[in-house]
C-alpha cells in the first residue's frame, strides 16, 4: 500500500503529520499479515509524505483495516491520504499482466 499525504505550511504541521504516520503504522504493525512498512518525507515537496505497507495478502490489509486499534488510532490520518489509487501487487520482469476479459453472460 502506497498513501501519500500532505501536512500543510510550516513545520509544526509537517511534525504533527510525522506523529500520525508513526502511529498509524504502529497500530498496522500490530495486525496480522503484516510485513513491513515506512514513513518517508519527499524531498524536493517537504510538505509531501509517504507511508507504505507491505502485506502478505490485500485481505490482511482490509482485515487490519477493520480493526477496532487501527479505526482509532490509523484510519483518521489514512483518510486524510492524497486521493489515488493505493494498493500496487508485485510484478516480475516476465509475470503474466491481468487482462481484461469480459465475462460471458447466458
Amino acid at each position: 500500500m502506497v498513501n501519500r499525504f500532505r501536512a500543510g505550511d510550516g513545520p509544526a504541521a509537517s511534525d504533527e503529520l510525522r506523529r500520525l504516520l508513526h502511529d498509524a503504522l504502529d497500530a498496522l504493525r500490530a495486525r496480522p499479515g503484516f510485513v513491513d512498512g515506512d514513513v518517508a518525507r519527499n524531498l524536493d515537496e517537504p510538505d509531501l509524505w509517504l507511508l507504505t505497507t507491505r502485506w502478505q495478502d490485500v485481505g490482511s490489509y482490509r482485515r487490519a483495516l477493520s480493526s477496532y486499534d487501527v479505526k482509532l488510532a490509523a484510519v483518521p490520518t489514512l483518510s486524510r491520504a492524497v486521493d489515488e489509487p493505493s494498493a500496487y501487487g508485485p510484478v516480475g520482469r516476465d509475470d503474466r499482466l491481468d487482462e481484461a476479459i469480459p465475462r460471458e453472460t447466458r
